[in-house]
């Protein structure tokens, strides 16, 4: 990750008006030209923040929602996913997906 970085600074440390080519500064720090114009214009995020950003459960509410599941499963009543998703959506007070 470090080389999109160290392009993006690259391109940062420019003069505001000064004209660069992404294709070039791509080139430069071997990184995909896509990539990197997307970055620098903010369009894509790293896959780390993208992660957190899709994630509807916090640490303690995944806690609480495993203790629900070994709950159940000590009393014999195996998990649906049906189940698991409305208490998941019950915490996170919001429509969660089955995954």
């Amino acid at each position: 990750m470090g080389a999109i970085e160290d392009a993006i600074k690259a391109i940062q440390s420019l003069d505001p008006r000064e004209k660069f080519s992404y294709r070039k500064i791509a080139a430069t720090y071997s990184v995909d030209r896509t990539t990197l114009s997307r970055r620098h214009k903010r369009v894509q995020a790293p896959n780390k923040a993208k992660n957190i950003n899709q994630q509807k459960l916090t640490l303690q509410q995944e806690q609480e929602l495993v203790r629900y599941i070994e709950g159940l499963t000590k009393r014999h009543t195996p998990p649906t996913r049906e189940m698991i998703q409305n208490f998941a959506s019950t915490i996170a007070k919001e429509p969660v997906s089955e995954s």
